[in-house]
């Protein structure tokens, strides 16, 4: 699906070189975008994040995030079976069972937990012509455990898509988002939680021996091969992303 190209892998054990994990992000909801990403480890542990994408949904903030497992789970971008009620679009809440809940929120500053998954102020923003760029360099300490070690078995996922065209999200292309209204939220277009774009090292579900069961973090539980079926602390993360992507000055951060 998506090609990678992974450079100075270190033995455990041994001093760290360098890693770089180039990552090709694909379209989704024909959204149009397209991009990289590249997902360095340098030798101090710190890890460097470069995304550039390009067919964003101009002016309007695209939040983004580090998705998978350390612990062997079968995460991986979600493919076509995704679309479940044949609308012709993954929406939100078919695409989590796949990709899983938040890794690493890349935001431009600040905390980088699932808890500022949602902070949107903290998100890049495309420019007047739908191009993001994105560089950061996130210290080793502020790192999840194993996010070095196991960047094979990361993936990127950007939101937010533009179905109609007219430049903005609203509700006359998609409707209303559905995950939103399930929580109760009315008037929250479906273009703003759609995800965009996503990435994934080539061969990441079998980056690992899937271990089964819950991942650390991941509010899922197994149900097959690459099902998941979450809970609610994953589901309400992502209600909450529509609120946000439409609000964009105003920062939610999740109970950790």
């Amino acid at each position: 699906m998506a090609g990678a190209v992974l450079v100075g892998l270190a033995a455990p054990g041994t001093a760290m070189a360098a890693e770089s994990v180039h990552v090709s992000l694909t379209e989704f909801n024909n959204s149009g975008a397209r991009g990289t990403a590249v997902l360095t480890a340098l030798d101090n542990g710190d890890l460097r994040v470069s995304i550039r994408s390009s067919g964003l949904v101009p002016d309007a903030p695209h939040a983004q995030h580090l998705h998978g497992s350390v612990e062997g789970m079968d995460f991986h971008c979600p493919v076509a079976a995704a679309d479940t009620d044949g609308d012709g679009y993954i929406s939100t809440e078919e695409g989590v069972p796949d990709y899983g809940d938040i890794f690493v929120s890349l935001t431009t500053a600040g905390d980088i937990s699932r808890a500022s998954g949602l902070a949107v102020d903290r998100m890049p923003v495309a420019d007047q012509s739908g191009t993001l760029t994105y560089d950061r360099t996130i210290p080793a300490a502020e790192l999840p455990a194993g996010t070095v070690a196991h960047l094979k078995d990361l993936h990127v996922v950007q939101h937010g898509i533009d179905a109609n065209g007219n430049g903005k999200y609203d509700l006359s292309a998609l409707g209303e988002s559905t995950i939103a209204a399930a929580a109760g939220l009315a008037g929250i277009p479906q273009e703003a939680t759609h995800p965009a774009l996503c990435g994934m090292v080539a061969g990441a579900a079998a980056g690992s021996v899937p271990v089964g069961g819950v991942a650390t973090g991941d509010g899922s539980t197994r149900t097959g091969p690459g099902r998941l079926v979450t809970t609610l602390p994953a589901t309400v993360l992502i209600l909450l992303l529509a609120t946000l992507l439409i609000t964009r000055r105003r920062m939610f951060v999740l109970p950790r």
